[in-house]
C-alpha cells in the first residue's frame, strides 16, 4: 500500500512537472524560436536581396497574381481587386493607430495600467524599426505592373507588413499575457496571424510589393513580437507587469 501511494505521489508530480513546462517553458521555447528564426530568416534574406538573387522569383510570383494576357489587371473580378484594398488598409497607420489605442483602452480599463504602458512603448517602437529598416535598404518599388495602391517610401522590407505584424501580433502577445482562458489566448493570436497574412498578401496582389519585401516584414515583426512577449514575461516574473492571475479578480 505505502508502495503504491509513492508511486502515485511521484505519477502526480511527474504530471504536474509537464503542465508547468507544457504552459511556461514550452511557450518560451516556441518564442526563442521565432525571435532567432525571424533575426537568422531576415538576415539572409536581405543579403540575397541585395545580391539580386531573389529577383527571378519576386517577379514570377508576382506576375501570377495578374492577368496573363494583360499585366496591368490583376487576378480576379472587380470585386476581389476591391477586397485587395481593403485588407491592405488594415496595415495602414491609421488603422494600425485605432486597434492600438482600443487594445491600450482595453488593458486600461481591466486595470492592466502596467502592460498598458508597455504596450505604448514596444507598438511604436517596432513602427519606427520599420521606418529605419526602410530608409537604410532603400529599396526601388517593383516597375513590372501599375501600382493599385498610393505608395510614398521604399519597399524593403513591407511597412504594412510589418507594422502589421508588429502590431497585431504584438498586440496579442501582450494581451495572452494579460489572459487566463487558454480558448481566448488561441483566438486572439490566430486572428493576430490572420490579419499579418492577408495584410501581407494584398500588398503583392496590388503589386505595390515585391514578394521578398512582404516576407522580410513578416519575419522582421514576428521577431520583434516575440521579444515583447519574452521582455513582458520577464517583467511578470519580477511583479513589474501585471499578471494573468491578478486579471482573475478584478471586477
Amino acid at each position: 500500500m505505502k508502495h503504491y501511494r509513492k508511486i502515485e505521489h511521484v505519477r502526480r508530480h511527474g504530471l504536474s512537472l509537464l503542465a508547468r513546462l507544457g504552459r511556461y517553458e514550452l511557450a518560451v521555447l516556441l518564442c526563442v524560436s521565432v525571435l532567432s528564426g525571424g533575426v537568422w530568416g531576415f538576415i539572409e534574406l536581405a543579403d540575397a536581396v541585395i545580391e539580386g538573387e531573389t529577383q527571378s522569383i519576386d517577379e514570377t510570383l508576382l506576375l501570377s497574381l495578374r492577368n496573363p494576357a494583360d499585366h496591368t489587371d490583376p487576378l480576379g473580378p472587380g470585386w476581389v481587386e476591391e477586397m485587395g484594398r481593403d485588407f491592405t488598409a488594415l496595415g495602414g497607420v491609421g488603422v494600425l493607430v485605432v486597434i492600438t489605442l482600443g487594445a491600450l483602452g482595453y488593458l486600461l480599463l481591466a486595470r492592466h495600467h502596467r502592460a498598458a504602458l508597455f504596450a505604448s512603448v514596444a507598438v511604436p517602437g517596432g513602427m519606427l524599426l520599420s521606418t529605419l529598416m526602410k530608409m537604410g535598404f532603400d529599396r526601388p518599388r517593383p516597375d513590372l505592373v501599375p501600382h493599385e495602391a498610393m505608395v510614398y517610401t521604399a519597399s524593403f522590407p513591407s511597412g504594412h507588413s510589418m507594422m502589421s505584424a508588429v502590431t497585431y501580433l504584438t498586440l496579442a502577445a501582450l494581451l495572452i499575457r494579460v489572459q487566463p482562458a487558454l480558448r481566448l489566448k488561441a483566438y486572439l493570436l490566430i486572428l493576430a496571424i490572420l490579419l499579418t497574412l492577408l495584410v501581407g498578401i494584398s500588398r503583392v496582389y496590388l503589386g505595390v510589393h515585391w514578394p521578398t519585401d512582404v516576407l522580410a516584414g513578416w519575419t522582421a515583426g514576428a521577431a520583434w513580437a516575440a521579444l515583447c512577449w519574452l521582455v513582458m514575461r520577464w517583467l511578470q516574473r519580477r511583479g513589474q507587469v501585471e499578471t494573468e492571475e491578478s486579471s482573475s479578480g478584478t471586477e
